[in-house]
């Protein structure tokens, strides 16, 4: 179902306008043991325009060949101006219910909601929030989790206009939350070389803070989670590392996992920065193989000039 909220006008080209950008999706991924099968993106939206709107769709009852299930789905898009400000405001919301993953990992409820609001005065770069981004019942072969939320992960709007990627204050909190992982003790040294090139990309983007360029031909993105820690869960060999389980004979899970990247755009003079929030991230080895992801929402938009 679709509502239009606005009314594509005429663009002058001296004055600030705005394209939505927003995509959801309750489950994708693909699996490669028992069977070998793509995880087709159930209820998938994508809005990506200029005059907004409201979009929604449903799922209910899938099952992957038995494997990962869910009883319920549901994602929404929509893009508006705000009453507020006068600004432009893009939300991204995915809900699962009933998930069931190789009766491993089961929720009753994970939401994932990414809203991003886009000043009218020099505003290429958003206000981010994720509030409304929950975990119910999740719980590892039926040992509940105990999770610690950092809702604040990308702070305030960087200051001067700047992209997040270019903002010193984001980029140290984001490199800090990696730095826990990394250093912990116990943590397998595969997932420490991962993490440890992690440091090195923020490290990067630090150095190059004063880069004014209005672009970067690779497009950098950094990764860090609305999940501070998880609680210890009662399971012989499984560990959680931040935001990270290690599950022997299953694979590794990431929670409230946030992708925050630049994407160029041709007739723009900077990037856009975008959001991707995924709830719950599953890389799986022995049990069943593949990878899949729950309740994924991505947000940002592009303003011109």
């Amino acid at each position: 179902m679709a509502t239009m909220t606005e009314v594509a006008a005429t663009v002058d080209r001296k004055t600030p306008y705005h394209d939505y950008h927003a995509t959801a999706s309750v489950l994708r991924g693909r699996l490669e043991r028992p069977i070998e099968q793509e995880i087709e993106e159930q209820a998938a939206l994508k809005l990506e325009d200029r005059r907004g709107g409201h979009l929604t769709r449903f799922s209910e009852e899938v099952s992957i060949e038995g494997l990962i299930t869910f009883t319920k789905g549901k994602t929404r898009v929509s893009g508006s101006r705000s009453r507020k400000n006068n600004g432009w405001i893009t939300l991204s919301t995915s809900i699962i219910e009933g998930l069931n993953a190789l009766e491993v990992i089961t929720a009753d409820r994970v939401v994932s909601q990414v809203s991003t609001e886009h000043p009218h005065d020099d505003g290429h770069f958003p206000q981010v929030t994720f509030l409304g981004t929950q975990f119910t019942n999740l719980a590892v072969s039926g040992f509940p989790l105990q999770l610690t939320f950092n809702f604040g992960i990308c702070g305030n709007r960087p200051a001067e206009n700047r992209s997040y990627l270019r903002d010193v204050t984001f980029l140290n909190a984001v490199k800090q939350q990696t730095q826990k992982i990394a250093n912990a003790a116990g943590l397998p040294t595969e997932l420490k070389a991962v993490y440890l090139d992690k440091i090195t990309a923020i490290d990067e983007l630090i150095r190059s803070k004063g880069d004014n360029e209005p672009s970067r031909p690779h497009e950098p993105k950094v990764t860090c989670s609305l999940i501070e820690s998880i609680g210890k869960i009662p399971i012989p060999g499984v560990t959680s590392y931040g935001n990270l389980l290690v599950i022997p004979d299953f694979g590794t899970v990431t929670l409230g996992e946030i992708v925050v990247g630049e994407k160029n755009y041709e007739d723009s003079t900077k990037p856009g920065v975008y959001f991707e929030l995924t709830g719950i991230n599953m890389q799986m080895g022995c049990v069943g193989d593949g990878n899949a992801q729950a309740a994924n929402a991505k947000a940002n938009g592009t303003t011109r000039p």
